[in-house]
């Protein structure tokens, strides 16, 4: 997809995947620095971390607190920085890491675009997991101002997290916590802004999100129940995930009445826009979906 959008705009770039080690990740960050990378994307599970070790974080990275796209700055004369595609290599000083956050306007603009909704205010959102993705994700919802947020995830203490910093970003937004009934001793601990409630929501809500890693592997249970998903019948339904391009999750909610959509949308406008950060152009966005699809195709 960034290479495509690379030929598409004729520039002399290549984009490469690297596997990174978590532990790995500072060196990493460091040691693209110092061979003059124009910048990084990160994935799954370096959002997180990642913001902690760059240089300086752009508005939406600090607010979210999740970094997935690392643009590479240098000094120049007047003490401004700027990127170092505006710099030829010889000339190229210190440099420093810029964080950004391309992930959560890249959500919106593909929920609108599947679902033919212009906005989301006041909507009731069921979102699965509190990680990078899920977090910039309820941030960015509870931006856009839905009416009623509920949080589920696995690992308690980072939901409670999530939910603290929304009600301290978002505190108009209603929250729900979602947890199982063996942990009730959990309602104690969270603050006045936030409500818990043992499994998930009795009501319908307008969208469901899974944000977890559930559905990566052929194998892998559902995030949530199919009788939720048959009982209840959310309206829409989005996985984060994209390859492969339906999982069961999505399978479970087509088969359960809902409009459903996979993540290639997001992947995709995550990446437009990153690829604008490095360039200074307009990303060809058509180039870049042919070439997405292209790819995505080959796993069903």
């Amino acid at each position: 997809m960034q290479n495509a959008g690379f030929a598409a705009l004729r520039l002399n770039w290549r984009y490469l995947a690297f596997d990174v080690h978590p532990n790995q990740l500072r060196a990493a960050i460091e040691g693209a620095r110092v061979m003059g990378f124009i910048g990084l994307n990160l994935t799954v599970p370096h959002k997180l971390l990642a913001a902690g070790m760059v240089d300086v974080l752009d508005e939406q990275a600090r607010a979210w607190g999740a970094v997935n796209t690392i643009v590479f700055e240098t000094r120049v004369a007047g003490g401004q920085w700027v990127p170092l595609r505006n710099v030829p290599a010889e000339q190229v000083g210190d440099a420093r890491s810029r964080g950004c956050n391309t992930d959560g306007d890249a959500l919106i603009r593909s929920l609108g675009e599947e679902f033919s909704r212009e906005n989301w205010r006041g909507a009731s959102v069921l979102l699965l997991g509190a990680g990078g993705a899920a977090r910039s994700t309820a941030l960015r919802l509870a931006q856009e101002g839905v009416g009623r947020l509920y949080l589920a995830n696995r690992t308690l203490a980072r939901v409670f997290t999530l939910a603290a910093e929304i009600a301290n970003q978002f505190p108009q937004v209603k929250l729900e916590i979602c947890v199982p009934g063996q942990h009730e001793q959990w309602r104690a601990e969270v603050g006045p802004l936030t409500s818990v409630m043992v499994g998930f929501p009795t009501e319908q809500v307008d969208l469901i999100i899974n944000a977890t890693s559930l559905g990566l592997k052929a194998d892998d249970p559902l995030p949530i129940s199919a009788d939720w998903l048959r009982s209840r019948r959310p309206s829409f339904a989005y996985d984060l995930i994209y390859r492969p391009k339906e999982t069961a999750f999505l399978r479970a909610a087509r088969q359960a009445g809902c409009l459903a959509a996979n993540g290639a949308g997001m992947l995709l406008y995550q990446g437009a826009r990153a690829l604008e950060l490095w360039t200074g152009q307009t990303a060809p966005v058509g180039a870049m979906r042919a070439a997405l699809e292209a790819n995505l195709n080959q796993y069903v």
